[in-house]
């Protein structure tokens, strides 16, 4: 019997071009493959006795002889290759048309809207990485209190704002505005707050991002285990993801390294459910910003602490390993690829060596979750519970 599932989606680690790559521009994009390329290769040695280099196409990393886990690979189903329709495939919900971008900036309609509804200017308005735009615009934003707006690649409307000069809750509360506004033919995925600090030259980012994501539009694998009354525990950026839908305990994170503490500080409490972790470093501050070298070493601190996450996991718990996208550092552009995602599964209860191939569809992590807690079914999806149970 499996009374808990702690499930780390490491956000962007995806392993190679789908064969629909070419419609998105993602020919030849390979994130992990890349990335062990770029630094001569990568020392993962517990990901590795997990099964990494077993999946089937899987390039540049180490096989084992004899891996304890469970492994193979997933082929997103949705249209689309952004954080939210990955997680929301993930938990069940299949995005047959992709949400809204705007490579040109959003409408005027729009950002004149926004203006009028929080009172505040906005300057900006244009696809850019976040912190070239505040290089640009940080000083004049911090001259006259206009508000930084920006997009990228993805369906994503993002408001800047220094600590100092609009106060958190007001930048929050902005952002919800904009999330009511943006409906209809501008339902975009989410509204994100982007916080910084600093001086002209010299501005960061802080760790007080929110994510503001619209509704699921129906039940997921979340909601099915809270209804039952078991715990559902949201690790870094989840809640927002699912704007607290289906969450019954959330914490928020400063990077990878406090994630994976907070999952651990979860496993300790020993409550029944699912841990539901999203490591954001990979694609925030590694894959967006074209740095091959500190991506690999992401993956090499995240497996460095994969022992002590194992070690605080009961006999009845199980690990699941994934990716919601790519996000190839070594790719032109800055933009999220569309790969398939690594999938790995550990725990007692679970085969050991047991290729599980190519499956289509991330539901069907979402529906073996369900299956495991014996909840009603999701939407979509093929439970893999029998295959790689003992």
């Amino acid at each position: 019997m499996i009374n808990r599932v702690v499930w780390i989606v490491l956000d962007s680690v995806g392993m190679g071009a789908l064969p629909d790559a070419k419609k998105y521009g993602d020919e030849g994009a390979n994130t992990i493959g890349h990335v062990a390329e770029f630094n001569k290769g990568l020392n993962l040695p517990n990901m590795v006795k997990l099964g990494l280099g077993n999946i089937d196409g899987m390039k540049n990393i180490d096989k084992c002889d004899a891996p304890i886990g469970c492994f193979g690979k997933l082929h997103e189903k949705s249209n689309g290759k952004d954080t939210v329709t990955g997680h929301w495939e993930m938990v069940g919900i299949e995005s047959e048309v992709a949400f809204p971008t705007y490579p040109n900036g959003f409408p005027s309609e729009v950002i004149e809207k926004f203006e009028k509804l929080t009172g505040r200017k906005v300057i900006g308005n244009k696809p850019s990485s976040g912190t070239v735009i505040l290089d640009e615009l940080g000083k004049e934003h911090m001259e006259t209190g206009a508000l930084i707006v920006y997009t990228s690649a993805d369906s994503v409307f993002q408001i800047a704002a220094h600590e100092e000069i609009v106060p958190l809750e007001d930048l929050y509360k902005y952002c919800k505005i904009a999330r009511e506004m943006l409906t209809g033919d501008h339902s975009v995925a989410r509204v994100i707050a982007r916080p910084f600090v600093g001086t002209p030259g010299n501005f960061t980012r802080t760790p007080n991002r929110r994510d503001y994501a619209l509704l699921p539009p129906y039940k997921t694998t979340l909601d099915m285990l809270k209804e039952k009354g078991l715990s559902v525990m949201g690790v870094g950026k989840i809640e927002d993801i699912f704007s607290g839908q289906g969450i019954t305990d959330a914490v928020h994170t400063k990077d990878n390294m406090d994630g994976v503490d907070k999952t651990i500080d979860y496993l300790k409490e020993n409550k029944k459910g699912l841990i539901f972790t999203n490591l954001v470093d990979f694609d925030m501050k590694w894959g967006h910003r074209n740095d091959p070298a500190a991506y690999g070493k992401g993956l090499e601190d995240f497996d460095k602490r994969l022992p002590e996450i194992i070690e605080n996991m009961n006999e009845n718990d199980v690990l699941f390993i994934t990716a919601d996208h790519g996000c190839d550092p070594t790719y032109p552009g800055t933009d999220h690829t569309r790969e398939y995602v690594p999938f790995l599964a550990y725990g007692k209860t679970l085969k050991a060596n047991h290729n599980m191939g190519e499956r289509t569809g991330f539901f069907d992590i979402g529906q073996t979750v369900c299956d495991i807690f014996d909840t009603e079914k999701i939407k979509n999806g093929k439970s893999f519970l029998n295959e790689i149970i003992k």
